[in-house]
């Protein structure tokens, strides 16, 4: 054996030693097949596969952030809306995330798309601007039971934005408008029934000591007498008049 081929096999062994190292970061995991067959989840670091002999799939176990593409929705109401959300998931099995489903993302992007539109077309237009924390909710968990088999977590769902239409948008803010006006009339209202009564609980107190009320005639004379430009009244207790009509026939 020549020097020269001896040099191309030392080359060709350093050249598949070194194809058959691999190193996996932290947070990934690699599955390995031997001639096809499922063998075992190595990583992370430093790990052998054998060329030829062994295949390895790379997975990624961080949380990853998929936009759900804005859906069509028909509420319960009947009421058409434009809803889009994002889903937080990971892969927590790497061996089911390969074997189970063949891409786990596509998959789990998909299936979140149905589960808005389910979710989302049960309820009502009122409960889907005023309630989405029960619809994140429920949204993650039936997508949490659905990918469990997949190895995938559903850490949280989170709806976004729903648009409305622009003449849906005005009968809203109509309704709005009118909900204040009656919270503003039953407080006026409101306002009125407490004034009767404080009135009413004054003349009971009046009625019971009639000196009282002359007192409170002064002092509104004593208010009213600083400005000049005022005319005042000044009214006579009917009691009064009846003495003076009885002196003047005397």
């Amino acid at each position: 054996m020549t020097d020269y081929t001896l040099y191309i096999i030392i080359i060709l062994v350093v050249a598949f030693l070194l194809s058959a190292i691999r190193i996996l970061r932290e947070y990934e995991r690699g599955v390995i097949f031997t001639l096809g067959r499922f063998w075992k989840v190595k990583g992370p670091g430093f790990i052998i596969v054998i060329p030829l002999i062994q295949q390895m799939v790379r997975v990624d176990l961080r949380i990853i952030v998929m936009d759900v593409p804005s859906q069509d929705v028909i509420s319960q109401d009947n009421v058409s809306v434009h809803v889009n959300a994002v889903v937080y998931f990971r892969v927590i099995d790497p061996e089911k995330a390969i074997i189970q489903v063949e891409d786990y993302y596509s998959a789990t992007s998909q299936l979140a798309q149905t589960t808005l539109r389910s979710v989302l077309g049960q309820h009502e237009l009122d409960e889907m601007l005023s309630e989405r924390d029960k619809l994140n909710a429920d949204i993650q968990r039936i997508l949490d039971e659905q990918t469990d088999a997949w190895g995938i977590k559903v850490n949280n769902v989170e709806i976004k934005h729903v648009d409305l239409d622009d003449s849906m948008i005005r009968a809203i803010a109509k309704q709005a408008e009118a909900e204040r006006v009656r919270r503003a009339k039953i407080i006026h209202a409101e306002g009125e029934r407490q004034a009767a009564n404080e009135l009413a609980n004054a003349s009971e107190i009046l009625a019971k000591q009639p000196s009282a009320l002359q007192l409170r005639y002064l002092q509104t004379l004593t208010e009213i007498a600083g400005d000049k430009t005022n005319t005042i009244v000044f009214p006579l207790p009917m009691d009064m008049l009846e003495t003076l009509t009885n002196n003047l026939k005397k």
